[in-house]
This record gives structure tokens, sequence and C-alpha cells, in this order.
């Protein structure tokens, strides 16, 4: 066996050469059996995010990942493998808890949704702060409990675990202290290879922009989501992409157990604010028409209305959260288990008018400064600050009328964040056009749009 050496590696990539899948293999192995440095490790990702990596090294990396750990067999669980689909978003302010709608959801009708997610960072949360906001909830279950879960809930929210794609976890962690977190290599192979260890028989996925993404513009989202299709077709995954306009804060809440609230909200019939409801309906349909079990777009929402109408989603989401150890009371409860700030209070507009633009970016940021999110990886979150009450693009306001209700931990918090919300929504006196939510779809499955 010839000599491993992972300078040889990084020189050939940082040179703009073509790795081989033998390469690229060896490479991640040697990340796993700790051969491989953290510098070495952040070599090569800078190297990849100068120079770019092809269709077939991304997809060389992303096997490699998935292989670093276990890889979930669900063939002995009783699941059917056509129905064991994921949702992945890229994320986005307040993206976070369409997760929490859509798995129950499409559980309620038939499929299987093994989600590992990750945790939130910069303007964005994540699915796990949610699901941990919630008490008792195991966010890394042993991969038997997520097993048992998906079997009895038919889906399951977890964070990343030691046993699943533990490479990828490695390279991450220096992509994001090292500015290569935007490289869409990267990103590809994260993602894609997370899902294949979990076993997923196919994968929908939102790929956002916009002032609230990580993705700026829609033609950033359209190359991210080209290079997730042409590594998918490779890997033999399934996919379908839909671009989503970010450029506003997503539903009507920030903060993890206010998200937590929208979302049972939603489930249960009580509100579901405009633009998130056309994209869990969206990705929902997407997910259902993959698992075969419906025929078109328009037989596939009429199932998702009769879940939400019927109460099996929510009855679905309340077993999700019992399976992995939250509370079998938590919905007919939620006051008791989610504590209410100590200052709660409305932002009122400044001025009359229609709200032509709100600056998603800063409102995560006024979030994180209010402990809901993370400036560095380590910090903790405050589970009950946040934002609710959020008005849209098109929304009439006059002076007075709240911008949205925040809920922080001091009145000095509240002034500061205040201040931040005004000056990130635009309010003038024409009536602007709603945004679209869904811009765009790309698939494997040969309808691109």
């Amino acid at each position: 066996m010839s000599l491993f050496l992972p300078a040889q590696v990084i020189r050939a990539k940082r040179n703009g050469e073509r790795l081989s899948d033998g390469e690229i293999s060896r490479f991640v192995e040697g990340i796993t059996k700790r051969e491989v440095s953290e510098a070495q490790i952040a070599a090569f990702t800078m190297a990849a995010f100068l120079n770019g990596m092809t269709p077939q090294e991304t997809a060389a990396l992303t096997l490699a990942m998935r292989d670093s750990g276990k890889v979930i067999d669900w063939s002995g669980s009783g699941i059917a493998h056509r129905t064991i689909i994921d949702k992945h978003s890229t994320g986005g302010t307040g993206d976070e808890k369409v997760s929490l709608i859509l798995a129950p959801l499409v559980a309620a009708c038939g499929v299987h949704v093994p989600m590992i997610s990750a945790r939130g960072l910069g303007h964005t949360g994540g699915e796990v702060d949610l699901m941990e906001a919630i008490p008792g909830c195991d966010i890394a279950p042993p991969a038997d409990r997520f097993v048992c879960a998906m079997a009895t809930a038919g889906s399951a929210i977890i964070g990343p675990t030691r046993e699943l794609a533990p490479a990828d976890a490695a390279i991450y962690s220096v992509r994001d202290v090292t500015a290569t977190v935007e490289s869409i290599p990267l990103i590809t192979s994260s993602i894609l290879s997370k899902k294949l260890a979990s076993g997923v028989s196919g994968l929908v996925m939102s790929v956002n922009y916009g002032s609230g993404a990580f993705m700026p513009t829609f033609d950033d989202a359209r190359a991210l989501a080209e290079s997730l299709i042409s590594v998918a077709e490779i890997v033999s995954l399934p996919i379908v992409t839909l671009l989503i306009d970010m450029d506003e804060v997503m539903g009507d809440a920030i903060g993890s157990r206010l998200q937590v609230r929208e979302a049972i909200d939603f489930l249960g019939g009580q509100k579901q604010e405009g633009r998130l409801r056309r994209l869990v309906i969206a990705l929902s349909a997407e997910i259902l028409l993959m698992a075969g079990l419906a025929t078109s777009t328009e037989e596939a929402e009429t199932l998702l209305e009769a879940r939400l109408a019927d109460g099996s989603a929510l009855d679905r989401f309340s077993r999700m959260v019992a399976a992995l150890g939250g509370p079998t009371d938590l919905i007919e409860n939620l006051d008791e288990y989610f504590p209410t700030a100590p200052v709660v209070a409305p932002v009122p507009s400044s001025a009359d008018g229609h709200v032509h633009g709100i600056d998603a970016y800063s409102m995560g940021l006024a979030m994180v400064g209010l402990g809901a999110g993370r400036k560095i990886a380590s910090d903790s979150i405050d589970h009950d600050v946040g934002l609710t009450g959020m008005v849209h693009v098109g929304d009439l306001t006059k002076a007075g009328d709240p911008l949205c209700v925040l809920h922080c931990r001091s009145q000095a918090d509240f002034d500061t964040a205040a201040q931040a919300i005004r000056a990130a929504v635009l309010v003038e006196p024409a009536q602007p056009e709603r945004r679209r939510v869904v811009t765009g779809r790309l698939s494997t499955l040969n309808q691109k749009s």
C-alpha cells in the first residue's frame, strides 16, 4: 500500500488538478482515522473553495463522507423504502419551523421522514434548536431510538450524531471558521452525505435566496440547485429542488419556542400565514408525488388539506415529540412547558403606508442580539425570546400599528431590537405586489422549470 500523504491531495487541489475518487476517499478516511489534521482539512476546503470541484469529485466526496460512519438500513423496519423521503432547507430567517410542520403532515399521509438537521448559526436558526426547546426531547438519540420514532410517529427530527457521516461534521466545523461555508461543492456534499447516510429513497429541497438566506440571489440558488441535481444523479438519489424567495421573514415568528408554537398553531388550523402555507404545501406535495402517494399536484394538495383538517397531522407531531422523549401532553399544556419572556411588547410603525421591503438578514441579527440565535457555534440559545406577529411585504400599516411583537429579557433588549426592526422594515405609500414564494424547480426526474 502506498504511503498516504494528505499534503499531496491538498497540493493537487490547490493547483487546480482533478482528484480521483480514490484520492478523495483516502483523504476522508484519513479524517476519520485522525491522520489528517484540522489545519489540513482547512487547507483542503480552501483549495476546494477557490478552485471548485467537478460533479464527479463532489460525488466522490459525498460518498466518502456517507461511508465514514453508519448507513441506516431500513430493510428490517417494516417501512416501505419508497416512502422514506427527507426534506432539507438551505436555511433562512424564520424558515426552521417549516420542517416541524412538514414532517408530521406528510407522515400523516403515509411518508416516513428521517430528518437529520443542524443547529442554527448566524442570522438563521436550525430545526434542532426548535426540537431542543421542547423539554425532554432527545436530539441525538441512538440509532435504534431514531428508527423506533420513525416507526411510531412517521417522522423524527434530530441533530447530527457520531454514527452518521462523522467526517462531514469534522469538515463542516472547520469550514465554519475558515470562510469556506459558501463553497457550492462543499455544501452539496455535506447535505447529500447525511441524507444518504440516513437511508432515504429521495429528497425534496428548499434552496433559498434573498436577504434572509445564505444565497443572496436567484442565480446563486440556481447554481447550488444545479450542483445538487448533478451530484444526486451520479449517486442515484432522486431529488427535487424548489427555489424559494427568502427576501423577507418566513412566517410570523422567530425564536425557538415561538416557532414551535407557530408550527402547532399551523398544524391545528388556528393560524397559517400565507407565504408559510404556500411553501409547506408546495414542498409536501412534491414529497407525496415522489413517494407515489399521489399522481398529481392537485391530488397531493387535497390529501394534505384533509390531514390538516382531520387533526392527524397535529397528532403525528405530538407522537414525534413523545417518541423522542418529550412530554406527551405538550399540545394540551403548552403554556406550562413554554414560559413567557419577561418583556412582551409591540414594535410600533413610525409611518402610514404599505410594507415594501423587509431586510430579513437584519431581522435575524436583531434576534441574535436578543439571544434567540448564535454568534458562534458554542453559544447557548434563549428559547423563550424572539418575535411574533411579523408584518409582510404588501401589508397595510398605520403609524402606531405593530410591525411585530418582541419577546425579550429586558427593556434595554427591547429598545435595541425595536430600533433595528424599524430600520429593517421599509414602509412607503404605494401598495407593492406580494412576493412569490416558489420561483423555480429543478429535478432529477426530468421535470425542470
